[in-house]
């Protein structure tokens, strides 16, 4: 069975940890109407994608 040989210190854990943190969702301004969006998604309030119109906007 696997067992550690000597405690890992708080310091060492941590560092190990370092790159596990979320990174923070990344939105940008809808041409059409300014509200924020997903990169390459469809804006959701005005259904507007790549300069034109794919989605019925919701009322």
């Amino acid at each position: 069975m696997a067992v550690p040989k000597s405690k890992v210190s708080p310091s060492r854990r941590n560092m190990r940890r370092a790159h596990d943190a979320l990174a923070p969702s990344v939105h940008q301004e809808c041409s059409n109407c300014g509200e924020l969006k997903r990169p390459h998604h469809v804006c959701a309030s005005c259904g507007h994608y790549d300069g034109r119109d794919v989605v019925e906007a919701e009322a």
